[in-house]
């Protein structure tokens, strides 16, 4: 049952045989899905959409036009083997939009639930995104690069490969991210330098102030006290210790990079 009874493809929309086209699906004029696609049910392709090998999306996804998926990775090492993009349920990803597959075999790109992704940019092969992030036009998210849960990335940013943003960041226009930056703080600057909690992004997700003061303290341990860094990550997890700052403490050592400084 490569397309199911309830989708409709447009006449002039090209849909390997081998592609399965999920029920209540809508696949625009001048789509190519190519063999090995998966579309979960309710996707809608807008005109032009292209999606190639190897790629499968989940449910409910809207692909505007111009956006190709599953492109084959940007990188020189790249064998032409299998590898895989895999996009959850509930992502907006607008116009003009690409992303890669995986650059080894057998590897990943992994996009997560109910992300907003807006026009222009690209996301490079083996990221991991997370769910429920806004990435805004003319981002440009290099290789393996790892975006946590609900970060706000705006627009004309450059990320540089194997970076980490942390869940709740919020990275300011135009910034040049070559550093891992933390969970719940904001960022700013040409070269990424940490400006305090992302207040209107913790409020949003429905942090309460018993929250919000742990994470402040966090930061200023962190970024303020003079204490060198893994002194402040053992003063935050014994003094302030709860889900959201034992997460950053967590976030922090993992670091291969090293995180960003004020």
């Amino acid at each position: 049952m490569p397309v199911d009874a309830s989708a409709y493809v447009a006449p002039t929309a090209i849909v390997h045989p081998e592609a399965q086209i999920g029920p209540h699906c809508r696949v625009g004029e001048y789509c190519v899905v190519e063999q090995d696609v998966v579309l979960g049910a309710g996707c809608v392709l807008e005109p032009y959409v292209y999606i190639k090998r190897w790629t499968s999306i989940g449910e409910r996804n809207e692909i505007s036009a111009g956006t190709v998926l599953g492109t084959d990775p940007l990188d020189k090492n790249f064998s032409g083997a299998r590898s895989y993009l895999r996009i959850g349920s509930g992502n907006r990803i607008r116009e003009h939009y690409t992303i890669s597959r995986g650059t080894l075999p057998e590897s990943a790109t992994v996009l997560g639930d109910d992300n907003y992704i807006m026009t222009a940019g690209h996301i490079a092969h083996n990221c991991v995104i997370g769910s429920g992030t806004v990435i805004a036009s003319c981002a440009l998210v290099a290789g393996y690069v790892e975006i946590e849960d609900q970060a706000f990335v705006s627009g004309v940013i450059g990320i540089h490969q194997f970076t980490k943003i942390g869940r709740l960041a919020m990275i300011a226009g135009g910034v040049r991210v070559n550093m891992d930056a933390p969970p719940y703080f904001l960022y700013g600057g040409l070269y990424i330098t940490p400006n305090g909690l992302n207040r209107v992004g913790l409020r949003r997700a429905g942090f309460t102030r018993a929250d919000t003061e742990p994470l402040k303290t966090a930061y200023q341990l962190l970024y303020r006290s003079n204490l060198k860094q893994e002194e402040a990550l053992r003063r935050i997890e014994t003094e302030i210790p709860n889900e959201h700052t034992l997460h950053l403490v967590q976030f922090v050592r993992r670091s291969k990079r090293g995180i960003c400084r004020e």
